[in-house]
């Protein structure tokens, strides 16, 4: 057969990736604080955007446009306006002379801001100097000391779970407010369960945070160092006469001298009774919900945008008319149709990005309903290609979806991607089990267990199959038993058994 070039035409279907495609996906997964900041630099760049401010389009009547003296074309007064301004050193050659005989205040400026003659790397010449906020260290706050420290100490799920609750409830000061019992039903676990974490985190740094109360902060930095002895834990349960001054009260109270007693007050002077203040006590910026769950009056969970962290926008139609009527430049109309291109996507972009979001939520919390009714033990295993499927959408879209992403339920704060566990099988036939469920029925049977019937690895994999039909082998048990900081013998040892392993997994 031989070759020759020949024409041909033909008819094909393919998805290109377009800028404007690529960045509506890359909305999707921004944090609403990237978001505002990306509709910010929208808004300097596009003249026609601006801000909802709550009032509708059509209510008001636009304002007339005054009439200039000098006509300025429309590319001119949104694009080259600062490109006409020039600056004091311009000026100054324009006349010949130094910049201190036409501006007498310049020169001392410039000396007071030498960085206002850097180039385009540092500061622009001529500009503001860079804020020294720019070359000042951040100070680390306190929460995020502590959920590191967390991270380390505490090897479950649902322990880290609950020491974030804890450290949320925490003051600037470092003291613990928030109450155990309406936070284990919050959680739906046991109180013994936070107060074993609690008891771990309190032997966080800084000494003496988590305490919830000033003798208990006192007592937990003495027993740092070693001195809690009765008569140190005597002093700090009657610190009350302390406040007093009533001295000869105090002594009877804790038996002792008063040689001795100003001793112990000498040490107690050496201790911090607000460790939190240590680390930067500005305000906390808290994690703030996207979406909200909430039981309507029928029973059925109600979702719902957050609205104040969406950003709203609107086209300015009116300018852009008003405009392009007085315009009789190519390049100034083909300005403002990419700027009403850009702005018509812009809001369509942020209206499906909203709606996207909320269709997730709600898949999600249909497939969790176990989880937002009973608690953390009863989070069924699920995984992004289930909720893809159900709502007809790609893995990675859901991917992008949940990431920064969080839902308020009435269990608490959740990131949208907690949601997402790892399944094992039923051998019943029934329905797959959540890896954390299956950690907290294995930590259930060793809590329970005596000395005198340890059970193997072996024994809890029939036990987990015979009762609750969970098929899992003898080193997944292993694995979890591992992660959990739970010996081969079955109890820890008594420092590691307190350090906040027990409870809901």
């Amino acid at each position: 057969m031989a070759l020759s070039p020949r024409l041909e035409f033909r008819q094909a279907q393919s998805l290109t990736l377009t800028p404007q495609l690529m960045q509506s996906i890359r909305l999707l997964q921004l944090s609403h604080l990237e978001l505002n900041d990306f509709v910010d630099a929208e808004l300097l760049r596009n003249p026609l955007l601006e801000r909802e401010d709550g009032s509708e389009p059509g209510d008001a009547e636009p304002a007339e446009i005054p009439e200039r003296s000098t006509e300025i074309s429309a590319y001119e007064d949104t694009v080259d306006r600062g490109e006409r301004i020039q600056d004091a050193t311009s000026i100054a050659d324009g006349y010949d002379t130094a910049v201190e005989n036409v501006f007498p205040d310049q020169s001392a400026q410039d000396q007071l801001n030498p960085q206002s003659r850097l180039d385009r790397n540092g500061a622009s010449e001529g500009g503001e100097a860079p804020d020294i906020d720019q070359f000042v260290a951040a100070r680390p706050l306190l929460s995020e000391h502590l959920e590191a420290q967390a991270n380390m100490l505490l090897r479950t799920a649902a322990d880290r779970l609950i020491a974030r609750h804890l450290i949320d409830g925490l003051n600037e000061a470092g003291y613990l407010t928030a109450d155990l019992d309406a936070l284990a039903i919050q959680l739906g676990c046991e109180r013994a369960d936070i107060e074993a974490v609690l008891e771990a985190l309190q032997g966080s740094d800084p000494v003496g945070v988590f305490a919830r109360s000033v003798p208990e902060c006192l007592a937990i930095q003495l027993r740092d160092r070693d001195r809690l002895d009765p008569m140190m834990q005597a002093l700090l349960d009657n610190i009350g006469l302390l406040a007093e001054h009533d001295m000869a009260g105090l002594m009877r109270s804790v038996g002792c001298d008063r040689e001795d007693l100003m001793d112990m007050l000498a040490e107690i002077r050496q201790l911090d009774p607000k460790p939190g203040l240590a680390f930067d006590s500005g305000p906390v910026e808290s994690v703030v919900p996207d979406v909200f769950v909430r039981r309507g009056p029928d029973g059925a969970w109600q979702i719902e945008l957050n609205s104040e962290v969406l950003p709203r926008v609107l086209v300015n139609r009116v300018y852009y008319a008003t405009v392009t009527r007085k315009t009789r430049d190519p390049a100034e109309k083909t300005f403002l149709s990419d700027c009403l291109a850009t702005a018509n996507w812009l809001t369509k972009s942020l209206d499906q990005r909203a709606q996207t979001i909320l269709k997730v939520a709600a898949e999600i919390v249909r497939q969790q309903d176990g989880f937002l009714t009973h608690g953390i033990a009863h989070l069924k295993p699920m995984t992004l290609k289930m909720v893809a499927e159900t709502i007809d959408m790609h893995e990675s879209t859901v991917s992008r979806v949940t990431s920064n992403k969080y839902m308020a339920t009435p269990r608490g704060l959740y990131e949208m991607k907690y949601f997402f566990t790892t399944a094992i099988a039923s051998s019943d036939g029934g329905g797959d089990h959540s890896a954390e469920a299956v950690r907290h029925r294995i930590r259930q049977l060793i809590d329970a267990e005596v000395l005198s019937n340890i059970l193997s690895d072996d024994t809890i994999a029939e036990m987990l199959k015979k009762e609750q039909g969970i098929d899992v082998a003898r080193r997944t048990v292993a694995k979890y038993r591992e992660g959990m900081n739970i010996p081969l013998l079955g109890h820890a040892p008594a420092a590691e058994e307190k350090s906040g392993t027990g409870g809901l997994s």
